[in-house]
């Protein structure tokens, strides 16, 4: 469940979908974060309309932990405009073999499927924001 961040009403959103979510009762755009894995990464993370940020962690990653709180931030300040994916290395080996994932956490801002822009180590919202809008105004 996703509380919208307009009214406060909770809503579900799916983890793959067409368009992105919207709240139920004020219809304002909501925050988009998913999890997926080696089984479901094609659905939930490349065949959406909106650009996706892959967040490649892993539980025992202390960076990780720290930069999760700053992606959802940016997540919810991006609402309708971009998507966040978490994708957990050692359960998606698979994922991390294609990305060729060399150190966590690793960002990776895919639009239509095609790699965009990739990053490494964590950083404070700030910095990912503003990593973030470069990346998405620059041309595919």
């Amino acid at each position: 469940m996703i509380e919208c961040p307009n009214c406060g009403r909770k809503n579900r959103v799916p983890a793959a979908a067409e368009g992105s979510p919207r709240c139920g009762n004020c219809h304002q755009p909501l925050p988009w974060i998913a999890e997926a894995g080696d089984d479901d990464f094609t659905d939930v993370a490349e065949r959406g309309k909106l650009p996706v940020l892959v967040d490649m962690w892993a539980t025992w990653c202390g960076p990780c932990r720290q930069v999760s709180p700053a992606l959802e931030q940016v997540a919810r300040d991006l609402a309708g405009r971009v998507k966040l994916v978490k994708v957990d290395v050692d359960k998606a080996p698979k994922v991390s073999e294609r990305f060729t994932i060399q150190a966590v956490p690793t960002l990776i801002l895919l639009r239509d499927g095609t790699v965009i822009a990739r990053r490494a180590g964590a950083a404070p919202a700030s910095a990912l924001r503003s990593w973030l809008d470069d990346a998405l105004r620059s041309p595919a």
